[in-house]
């Protein structure tokens, strides 16, 4: 069998060239006439074992040119061999990404390991395939780079699942390229259409509301809530930093003390910034806000409460939630800070049967990160000690 079996219009001179041509051009001519013929998939049986074999001779061509054209030539077809496709995977980016975007010859499995070892164009490539299964988006979405996750947002005929959203929205949900290939979907859910307001901006958020049908006000609401989310964030730095008066001040100059902020403050323990946040909107200084919460009995906090301007509906969750406050202690250990915040969260949680879903889901992502830092610091200490023995 001759290579002029499989394409008759070779020349000796063809396969002189193909085999030993002096120059990678010369090569790369004769190899993307051979795999055009390739492609057509008219070969018989013995046609096609020989042009396997001289597309492994084509992959292992020392010129990324010529493994290129093999690349850029069989991408679409059945006949690649799946070994030698997977050789152009994982060769350089120019190669591979010809092969990884379009060979239909890759198994699932071949593509969930491909995602887990090769660079972010070599993912983006993947996660733009005319067809991205349920488990492959999954895959992408949760080890994926930004790069893959622009790519798997704009793909229209990927399997999306709530876990694919959420890991994307946690890892590159700030991304504004992610951002507006999500929402020029189709369809996303609402839960996720809610979780992107927060994150959304200026066009894109009008176009998040318009597209999928969020209530207006549902999505400056939830906006709202996600800004005093981070602002809360903002607390305990101003703390450290001794600035909380001016800090409280800023916020109620920008018209962000709002009532729901200052309730989420104190459900996580951030006392002195509740007690700064009534100082401010009651014109009362701080020293004498901090004795009627602390050493006036009830009478002296529900006048503060009411000199604040804060809903009277508001009143015995706010009390209930200082009394806790005052129940809760420090414990002295490391990161007792994390643990009594984690405490005052749970006994707040307990003996509030009716907080809001957005406060309740902030809590408990409160109670997680609190928990979080003060187990990794116990682990730190442990480690210090072992390590001293």
């Amino acid at each position: 069998m001759s290579v002029q079996a499989i394409r008759p219009q070779l020349t000796e001179q063809d396969i002189h060239r193909l085999m030993k041509g002096d120059t990678p051009e010369q090569r790369a001519s004769v190899a993307h006439r051979l795999c055009r013929r390739i492609a057509l998939d008219v070969l018989s049986d013995s046609e096609r074992t020989y042009a396997e074999e001289i597309m492994a001779i084509l992959a292992d061509d020392a010129a990324d040119l010529v493994r290129r054209t093999l690349s850029v030539t069989l991408r679409n077809s059945p006949i690649l061999p799946r070994e030698i496709a997977l050789k152009l995977a994982r060769d350089i980016e120019a190669v591979a990404i010809p092969v990884l975007q379009d060979s239909p010859v890759f198994t699932e499995e071949d593509l969930i390991e491909l995602v887990l070892s090769v660079t972010a164009a070599k993912q983006a490539a993947i996660a733009a395939r005319e067809s991205v299964s349920v488990t492959l988006t999954e895959v992408i979405a949760e080890h994926g780079s930004v790069e893959a996750a622009r790519a798997l947002a704009a793909n229209t005929n990927a399997e999306w699942t709530d876990r694919a959203y959420d890991d994307t929205l946690r890892r590159h949900g700030r991304d504004e390229i992610v951002q507006a290939g999500l929402i020029r979907r189709d369809y996303i859910p609402t839960h996720i259409a809610e979780k992107m307001v927060s994150l959304v901006s200026g066009q894109l958020f009008d176009m998040l509301v318009n597209r999928h049908e969020l209530p207006a006000q549902m999505a400056i609401d939830l906006a709202a809530g996600a800004r005093e989310r981070a602002t809360i964030d903002l607390v305990e730095q101003a703390g450290r930093s001794h600035d909380l008066p001016r800090f409280v001040a800023q916020l109620n100059l920008n018209g962000r003390l709002s009532h729901s902020l200052i309730m989420r403050a104190l459900c996580c323990g951030q006392m002195p910034f509740v007690e700064h946040a009534l100082a401010e909107l009651s014109g009362v200084t701080h020293q004498r806000v901090w004795i009627m919460i602390h050493d006036a009995g009830p009478l002296g906090l529900q006048a503060v409460f009411d000199r604040a301007g804060l809903p009277r509906k508001m009143l015995p969750a706010f009390k209930a939630a200082v009394n806790v406050f005052h129940e809760t202690t420090y414990d002295g250990g490391p990161n007792d800070r994390a643990r009594f915040r984690a405490r005052m969260i749970e006994r707040v949680l307990t003996q509030f049967q009716a907080i809001p879903k957005e406060d309740l889901e902030y809590l408990l992502e409160k109670l997680d990160y609190y928990s979080e830092m003060a187990t990794s610091e116990e682990t730190g200490e442990a480690a210090a000690d072992d390590d001293a023995a």
